[in-house]
């Protein structure tokens, strides 16, 4: 019996199970094997490849669905990778033909690199916005900063939820209430004993990664940004709305230099839902 192509095999839903095929995938494609990444969106989204005959997989993606189960608000697609060798054989567009189908009537967000924006066009996706990468040491500030910001507690998480949901548009508790334990800083600034933002600080090899960095204004998105800074020696790296060309540049006059751009993308809505002036940085962009 023939060995069945990759470009004939069934795509299948991942599980965690999956985790290191998915690392050697990351890493057969040039990226970093960023396992601690791979392992929140396996366990908070929904996995789909296709296995390599071989051993391994061929292509896979992750998407995180946001608000109601049962119809969710928004869908986040990431992590679209294709093994090398079966690169430029529409592997990747089956895959997302696959997502776009298995979603249904839920809208779709992504963050799209330069070669990759063109796939997602023609499958009907429409450039809504743009994000840019910062990375570096956050130079000291020189001051005291007017808002204070501190650790997260247990007991701050319902105020946390549900400024999160309010700025977000749309319910994400099951990526939420993870971030404790996948972050290595999860920190909230207040204001009269009232939550006004709130930010993590994630291990991504030899960087923090800053996201979610929700804030009610530029001044508390400093804050925060200033106070993870403070308790890590490592860079920090971040993807910020080039609408908030405020942070940007106070970031970029404090040491963290522009990296990249990516297009933000949508199917199904011409804009995403919740306050994007209070959105400063996603969690991670394969996670919207």
């Amino acid at each position: 019996m023939p060995t069945p192509s990759p470009e004939s095999s069934p795509i299948r839903r991942l599980t965690l199970r999956d985790l290191t095929a998915c690392a050697d995938l990351s890493e057969d494609r040039g990226w970093p094997r960023e396992e601690h990444k791979w392992a929140l969106l396996l366990a908070a989204g929904k996995g789909y490849g296709i296995d390599h005959p071989d051993g391994g997989l061929v292509t896979a993606c992750v998407v995180t669905e946001y608000g109601p189960q049962r119809q969710p608000a928004l869908a986040a697609v990431g992590m679209v990778l294709v093994a090398e060798r079966y690169a430029r054989r529409g592997i990747g567009r089956r895959l997302m033909r696959h997502v776009v189908s298995a979603v249904g009537t839920t809208p779709l967000t992504l963050h799209a690199t330069p070669s990759g924006r063109p796939l997602y066009e023609e499958l009907g996706f429409k450039v809504i916005g743009r994000a840019e990468m910062l990375r570096g040491h956050l130079l000291p500030t020189g001051s005291r900063q007017a808002i204070a910001t501190r650790p997260a507690t247990a007991g701050d998480l319902p105020a946390i939820l549900r400024l999160d949901e309010e700025v977000f548009g749309a319910d994400r508790t099951h990526i939420v209430t993870r971030l404790p334990a996948f972050a290595d800083q999860l920190r909230v600034a207040e204001e009269d004993g009232r939550l006004i933002g709130y930010a993590a600080a994630w291990p991504n090899m030899d960087t923090h990664v800053v996201g979610p960095l929700i804030a009610r204004d530029t001044a508390t998105a400093t804050a925060l940004l200033a106070s993870l800074a403070e308790h890590t020696e490592r860079p920090l790296r971040t993807d910020i709305d080039v609408r908030h060309e405020e942070l940007l540049g106070w970031a970029k006059e404090h040491g963290l230099a522009s990296v990249a751009f990516n297009a933000v993308m949508a199917y199904g809505v011409t804009e995403l839902p919740g306050d994007w002036r209070r959105r400063f940085a996603p969690v991670t962009v394969a996670a919207g």
